[in-house]
């Protein structure tokens, strides 16, 4: 049985004020492990980073713990099952691979020697994401001190992935291989980040993504445009005409069938967007852009989180040097890139943008379109006793009311959701000054214990929650 909330509180900040400095040297031996995995000359180290968790998993108490291999870097996958067979399962999700990093980039110390300066740890991986795996070590342990028990209230998995930093090129074939020891009640991701030191916030959502290269070709060469242009389609102004189409006066994508099925916001999602503490202006400074701009009837947030969207991300086709040089080109290019929301289809938006981009292009134009692999998207509704769950162990570290908010990008948590067919969670304690993939990254000590605190509360409350299910 859980403590009285007053005791439990008491007893896991006791236990990890007890234990934050060995946690820390821990964490800071981890972080010395350059474990790049876009660079080949790092494999070795990578290869070491997963080891070198598998042992300190084995050391927290894991009795499985093991190095799960792919055609890339390796995994590491750990497992340490509830005394209640009823108990749900509950799977933690991050990687211990790195972002490159060198002294001549900007950092003010090496960034594979970890230093604490004031109450931050600087280091390459300490937010992103050494640091939010590693907190769920101390967690589990302050959670069985403050209990009484002697394995956690839940079945609890952990699955730390090591080419999250080089787009998971294998990790969905991991998921899929491994898929009947990964089975799981519910997904917790600590890859993510809260609003701001003192707004915590839950994501409740990730869009996903579709992207394409259009190539159209009109004269089998360079052709003058004196003697032909204006007798003759032009396929770079074709590819224009292709750009030109993509959005209507409302900045709303113009391909027919596009928002289909999308989940629309619920008025309280809206209200609960508006809450937070968003200054445009300083979000436009940090966009290096000088005005917003975007799907009519919705607010920024709205629409970098909960809406679909197209983008031009490159375009070109004829001559590109100095001067002029008067052809009608061959050939012309564009890339472009689809964010999808929840109840969006991949297959779907590709059927329909080569349909719509079939239709615009005129006659004496050929084109191919490529579709790169998709990434659907994932959302957890705002009921959802996991959900739930996670917010009350969140509020009862932070002591405040806890937010929420979406990702606007793309993950892996897609991939899981689809693949494991539970639910997705992100838990994480990152702030945007932590500086991800730059110069000087780093992680704010109170809230990574502050992370470790919300683990501790979150299995108890997990199995309460299990246990009142009708």
């Amino acid at each position: 049985m859980s403590q009285p909330v007053d005791s439990a509180v008491s007893a896991v900040r006791s236990y990890i004020e007890q234990h934050r400095a060995a946690f820390l040297d821990d964490l800071v031996e981890w972080l010395r492990i350059p474990s790049v995995s876009a660079q080949p000359g790092h494999a070795s180290d990578v290869r070491r980073s997963a080891d070198w968790l598998a042992a300190a998993l084995a050391r927290t108490g894991f009795p499985t713990t093991e190095v799960w291999e792919t055609p890339g870097a390796p995994a590491v996958f750990a497992e340490w099952p509830s005394a209640d067979p009823e108990a749900p399962t509950v799977l933690v999700y991050g990687h211990h691979d790195v972002q490159p990093a060198a002294r001549e980039d900007g950092w003010d110390s090496e960034p594979f020697e970890p230093v604490v300066r004031g109450n931050r740890l600087y280091a390459r991986g300490a937010a992103d994401d050494k640091g939010q795996v590693f907190f769920h070590t101390l967690g589990v342990r302050a959670h069985l001190a403050a209990t009484g028990r002697t394995a956690p209230a839940v079945t609890l998995k952990l699955l730390i992935e090591g080419e999250e930093e080089s787009g998971s090129p294998h990790f969905r074939a991991l998921l899929e291989r491994h898929a009947d020891r990964l089975t799981a009640d519910a997904v917790i991701v600590s890859d993510t980040g809260m609003w701001s030191e003192d707004t915590p916030t839950v994501c409740t959502g990730m869009r996903g993504l579709a992207e394409c290269e259009i190539r159209l070709y009109g004269p089998d060469q360079d052709i003058h445009s004196g003697s032909f242009g204006g007798a003759v389609p032009n396929p770079a102004t074709a590819a224009a005409r292709l750009v030109a189409a993509l959005h209507d006066e409302h900045a709303r994508v113009a391909i027919p069938g596009f928002y289909d099925g999308v989940v629309e916001l619920t008025d309280r999602e809206r209200e609960l967007f508006a809450e937070l503490p968003f200054d445009e202006q300083r979000w436009l400074r940090t966009a290096k852009s000088y005005a917003t701009h975007g799907e009519a009837g919705h607010t920024t947030l709205e629409r970098i989180w909960a809406r679909p969207t197209a983008e031009v991300n490159g375009i070109g086709g004829g001559y590109q040097g100095p001067g002029s040089k008067t052809i009608v080109p061959s050939s012309a290019m564009l890339k472009l890139s689809f964010r999808i929301v929840a109840g969006q289809e991949p297959d779907h938006i590709e059927k329909a943008v080569r349909v719509w981009a079939a239709e615009q292009i005129p006659d004496g134009i050929r084109h191919e379109i490529t579709f790169g692999a998709a990434t659907r998207p994932c959302l957890t509704p705002l009921d959802h006793p996991v959900l739930q769950s996670l917010v009350r162990a969140m509020a009862r570290a932070f002591e405040t009311p806890v937010r929420f908010t979406r990702e606007g990008g793309s993950g892996p948590a897609a991939d899981l959701q689809e693949t494991l067919g539970a639910p997705v969670l992100f838990l994480g304690i990152s702030v945007p000054s932590d500086g991800w993939h730059a110069p000087n990254e780093k992680v704010e000590l109170d809230l990574l214990l502050k992370g470790v605190e919300t683990a501790a509360y979150l299995w108890d409350d997990l199995a309460d929650s299990r246990r009142r299910a009708p």
